[in-house]
């Protein structure tokens, strides 16, 4: 009895320990207010709230977090959501708001948005992100085409904006005169636009503006896009289309601060207006449906090697055609890529000799990366190594290939690379399924350059 009674005590005692370990393993409910606020900041407003059945302790907490992240669900009852916003906002007692995203699909009156879009300023938000669509229609390419939501006009009188992104069924409407004193970061995705000079206006009113995105679906047959703005350090463009003929545009760039370039789309008229002195890292996606080139005969011609001159001072050069494009004749001369160190390059047939033509004129690169993006040779687009010795990058260290299927043109490249290549001591090649690793390494095994260059032959994806 004695030795039973003992085994209980002990039994007690370390259920005890065990229920006062789960309690002083709760060390977040004490963590002071302003870090739970900074942890609740993170998660969406609904989940937010959720915390508030946690404890007493955490039941005011969501109404003071300095973000609100609000998304329709598509339910079937929008009114009842309408009702839960409402409430939300009138709960929400932060004095200001770092960050108000509001994410709505289902039908809406505009005077709802509008209302809450005005609170949100009111609280002297810094980062707006609106994406809306008033209902779901869209046409046969997938393009929004239903009911627009215009922004209200006290959005163009804030002051406190520093991060602005607005996406979908949205029209841009600014009025003739206003300024965003303090926008940093302007992001426009597939928004419609009242006029053909709204994102100019816009532009002329942020004075501060840093960061821009415009991501726009090509819905007419000619889009003009001047983009002048002294402060820039980063654009992004890209032109989606999904008609039957390629798109026509023009795009003019005043941005002489610019560090970080990236386009992507179908490319036509591009007009740098002052040489990129700053330029870090340059990112071209250039793609073309396949009736663009088969019913249209859009060829690029000299377009690709204009744009490349352009970017000349770039340190990181990403350059990825797509699979049906052609690029034709054209040259990168008299530009120099002084300040290249990293190149990559996605080969499709048709752009082998644009390839070529850049690692002979980057005396500095560093790093090159290929990727292959056909598995045939049809179409092949190929230019000869060059005879003359001491052509490529003498300082060219890291060399990968992703997708050699051990093509005639393929194992010359590769030759080349390790011929003219000195100080080159990696080099990865990534093969497909159907190759095998040994007979891959033994076809390099024969090359000259392998004695001071780690080599390694990995099966792709």
């Amino acid at each position: 009895m004695g030795e039973s009674s003992a085994q209980s005590m002990s039994k007690c005692t370390e259920l005890t320990l065990n229920r006062d370990a789960v309690i002083d393993t709760d060390r977040i409910s004490n963590l002071p207010n302003s870090l739970l606020y900074h942890i609740l900041s993170f998660l969406p407003t609904k989940e937010a709230v959720a915390t508030a059945i946690l404890s007493n302790r955490w039941k005011p907490l969501w109404t003071l977090v300095p973000t609100l992240d609000l998304k329709d669900n598509c339910c079937k009852k929008p009114i009842s959501f309408t009702y839960i916003v409402y409430r939300v906002l009138a709960l929400h007692i932060a004095p200001s708001l770092r960050s108000f995203r509001l994410t709505w699909y289902s039908p809406c009156n505009s005077f709802h948005l509008d209302t809450w879009i005005h609170a949100a300023l009111a609280r002297n938000v810094q980062q707006l992100h609106l994406e809306i669509y008033l209902d779901g229609r869209q046409d046969d390419n997938h393009v929004y085409v239903g009911k627009f939501f215009w922004l209200p006009s006290s959005l163009f009188t804030c002051k406190t904006v520093v991060v602005l992104e607005l996406s979908g069924g949205i029209m841009l409407n600014p009025p003739p005169s206003f300024q965003f004193a303090s926008l940093k970061i302007l992001r426009l995705s597939k928004i419609r636009y009242g006029s053909t000079n709204n994102i100019s206006t816009l532009l002329s009113a942020c004075p501060v503006l840093e960061d821009l995105s415009v991501v726009r679906e090509c819905t007419e047959n000619v889009i003009g896009l001047k983009i002048n703005v002294h402060t820039l350090k980063r654009l992004h463009i890209e032109l989606k289309s999904y008609k039957p003929e390629p798109p026509d545009y023009y795009l003019e760039i005043h941005t002489p601060a610019l560090e970080y370039f990236r386009f992507s789309g179908h490319l036509r008229n591009i007009v740098f207006h002052e040489k990129l002195a700053h330029l870090i890292e340059a990112r071209v996606d250039i793609y073309a449906l396949e009736d663009w080139t088969r019913v249209y005969e859009t060829y690029y011609g000299d377009r690709i090697f204009k744009l490349l001159r352009a970017l000349n001072n770039a340190k990181f050069l990403s350059l990825f055609p797509g699979d049906k494009e052609c690029v034709a004749c054209g040259s990168i001369y008299p530009s120099m890529f002084q300040n290249l160190v990293r190149l990559n390059f996605k080969v499709t047939p048709s752009n082998w000799h644009v390839l070529l033509a850049l690692l002979l004129v980057a005396p500095n690169l560093e790093v090159l990366v290929v990727n292959k993006d056909y598995d045939n040779e049809n179409r092949l687009c190929w230019m000869e190594l060059p005879d003359a010795p001491c052509c490529l990058s003498s300082r060219l260290t890291t060399f990968n290939f992703d997708g050699f299927e051990k093509l005639e043109h393929e194992v010359k490249f590769v030759k080349y690379i390790l011929k003219e290549a000195r100080a080159l001591n990696t080099m990865t090649i990534k093969i497909p399924a159907k190759l095998s690793k040994e007979d891959v390494f033994e076809t390099l095994s024969m090359f000259p350059g392998l004695s001071t260059c780690l080599i390694t032959v990995e099966k792709g994806i």
